[in-house]
């Protein structure tokens, strides 16, 4: 019966690779290129968190505070949809958006926040269904808790939070930080510090590749730290990226039942100075197939398969934090290697793909402005 389920995914998703680090990985600060795109800001938001496009080309945007906005395609009319009771504290709030693979019928939303509860705090999975408010809107309605990360721990940081539907639209992706613990990311028996695969309800999907070892039965990868873009591309493949200590910051293909090192390995340092051993061949870690030193502080993950920039078909974006850059990198199979990296002027919190093909940003907020910007080729 397992092995029946996991030959339901692509192939490319339950594939081996090797435990060497690939070609790309260096360090080194990746010089500023020249902008090959036109920049035009379409909205402004307080400090958003993630883009998602529906099949009308209408947007939703999520922002910390709580709110759900709908925008037009265009940007000049917006609806706030939902107003959520999130935890926004340090890094909490309400965060990713995805809509259902089925949207265009069941006009559902999944969303993922964090919350105050027993024990301390934790990030939430949920869904919502999109509704006609009555007066010539729309508003989101049926909203159910799907999952929540174990265990609710004390703390602000770290809660990840990123959702991808895996290609066949059976069942989801779901990221849990390891909320500035360390030793959780290694624990068999917790969420926290890994990539989770989950049923469309929630609940831990068939066949995930380390119930049989003792695992938590939701868990298909392990050994993360603060997991903040997950995406498929055309093959398959599922990348991940995630920011590291002290340097480090990681692009990740993540392969069924495996161990990505935090925090026995990483190529950065802690924040006190100590070390941290470097991956190596041969130490039982998967290794990440691009690293930064110094860091990029990578925000949201979108593989790009448009037509309007053809030079960059399946291609990465990575949104840039502290950079406040966006960052591309050259994906080959199962190899990646660094590409451009553009200063943008402001933390870059969320990046994805429009309709036509242009690439959407959206700023961090504060003092990083909040607006939501498209680019265009020149």
């Amino acid at each position: 019966m397992r092995r029946h389920l996991l030959a339901c995914l692509p192939a490319a998703l339950i594939a081996c690779s090797g435990n060497a680090p690939a070609p790309g990985g260096q360090a080194g600060e990746t010089p500023p290129s020249p902008k090959p795109f036109r920049e035009t800001v379409v909205a402004d938001f307080v400090s958003p968190w993630a883009i998602a496009f529906l099949p009308d080309d209408r947007m939703v945007v999520t922002e910390k505070a709580g709110q759900m906005i709908l925008l037009s395609p265009d940007g000049k009319r917006r609806q706030t949809i939902a107003t959520l009771p999130v935890d926004s504290a340090g890094q909490g709030g309400l965060m990713d958006v995805v809509p259902a693979p089925d949207f265009a019928t069941s006009k559902r939303l999944y969303f993922s926040y964090s919350a105050a509860g027993p024990g301390g705090k934790g990030v939430v999975l949920a869904r919502g269904r999109m509704r006609p408010d009555g007066a010539g809107g729309e508003r989101l309605g049926e909203i159910e808790a799907l999952f929540q990360a174990r265990p609710f721990v004390e703390g602000n940081g770290h809660y990840s939070g990123r959702i991808a539907f895996a290609p066949d639209g059976q069942s989801l992706f779901f990221t849990n930080g390891e909320r500035q613990k360390f030793t959780p990311a290694q624990d068999p028996q917790v969420t926290l510090g890994k990539v989770l695969r989950l049923t469309l309800d929630g609940k831990p999907a068939p066949g995930n590749p380390l119930v049989a070892k003792g695992f938590a039965p939701e868990i298909w990868s392990y050994g993360h730290r603060n997991l903040l873009g997950i995406a498929f591309d055309a093959q398959g493949h599922l990348w991940e990226q995630e920011m590291g200590p002290k340097g480090g910051d990681e692009l990740n293909l993540i392969m069924p039942g495996r161990n990505y090192g935090w925090p026995n390995a990483s190529n950065g340092s802690n924040y006190d100075g100590s070390d941290i051993p470097d991956h190596k061949p041969g130490d039982g870690y998967e290794p990440p197939k691009v690293w930064w030193n110094p860091v990029i502080s990578p925000g949201g993950l979108m593989i790009y398969s448009g037509s309007m920039f053809p030079q960059w078909k399946g291609d990465a974006f990575i949104g840039g934090l502290s950079s406040q850059s966006l960052v591309r990198v050259d994906l080959d199979g199962q190899a990646a290697r660094k590409g451009d990296q553009w200063s943008m002027g402001a933390r870059i919190r969320d990046v994805e793909q429009g309709p036509d093909g242009s690439i959407w940003v959206i700023e961090d907020g504060g003092k990083s402005q909040g607006r939501l910007i498209r680019l265009t080729a020149r």
